[in-house]
């Protein structure tokens, strides 16, 4: 009875979780992700206050160049893979594997425009005469617009690999059954969804970022 009542009296007893303890429970991958995340934007907006601070400093009036219609081209795009990103975590809970896979291949292929695009706004750059060697702000545009790059192709090989596995499961009634009661494809899921919309909203911030001091 009084061990009974010791642990009701003790601190915390009773209360809910605590977030360190809630980090302790955290999957390593999933924990990995975030502190990755956190380490990106911070390299991001270190890199993005040099830029403003570059551009404001710099000689060269604003406008003198049409910005990139590329790059525009390219933040619907990824605004397009955003949206059917979102829709594969509603596929895989009703158990669509088909439609789970062309979900994941339309992302793929999305991907692959915007990186295209990207590219074709490089080309618009320097048929303005901005260069990466050049002015000292034109280098920050293509270095958060590489950097931006690398991290979304890391969820690309992310999102291959999980779209060929979902692929090979659909083409099985035993292994679609295995793939949807698998919980640890249930949170691959969801932490890809998480990281693209991560990825979605920093280009966004970049992109208003260019707009405001190209």
């Amino acid at each position: 009875m009084n061990s009974d009542k010791d642990s009701r009296n003790k601190v915390g007893a009773g209360q809910p979780a605590s977030t360190l303890s809630r980090m302790e429970r955290m999957p390593p991958m999933q924990m990995l992700l975030y502190l990755s995340m956190i380490a990106s934007t911070v390299l991001f907006v270190v890199l993005a206050v040099a830029y403003a601070q570059t551009r404001f400093n710099s000689a060269m009036p604003q406008g003198i160049h049409p910005f990139p219609r590329y790059f525009s081209i390219s933040t619907i795009v990824l605004l397009v893979s955003s949206y059917t990103i979102s829709q594969a975590r509603r596929l895989y809970q009703q158990d669509d594997v088909a439609m789970l896979t062309r979900c994941l291949g339309a992302t793929l292929l999305l991907a692959a425009i915007f990186v295209g695009l990207q590219g074709l706004g490089w080309r618009e750059l320097i048929a303005q005469g901005v260069f990466f060697n050049g002015e000292a702000s034109g280098t920050y545009v293509y270095l958060l617009s590489a950097l931006h790059i690398l991290h979304l192709l890391g969820g690309v090989l992310f999102l291959m690999i999980l779209f060929l596995r979902t692929a090979h499961a659909a083409r099985d009634g035993v292994r679609t059954l295995v793939f949807i009661r698998n919980p640890y494809r249930r949170r691959q899921i969801q932490m890809l969804g998480f990281y693209w919309h991560f990825l979605d909203g920093l280009w966004i911030a970049l992109f208003a970022l260019f707009l405001f001091l190209y």
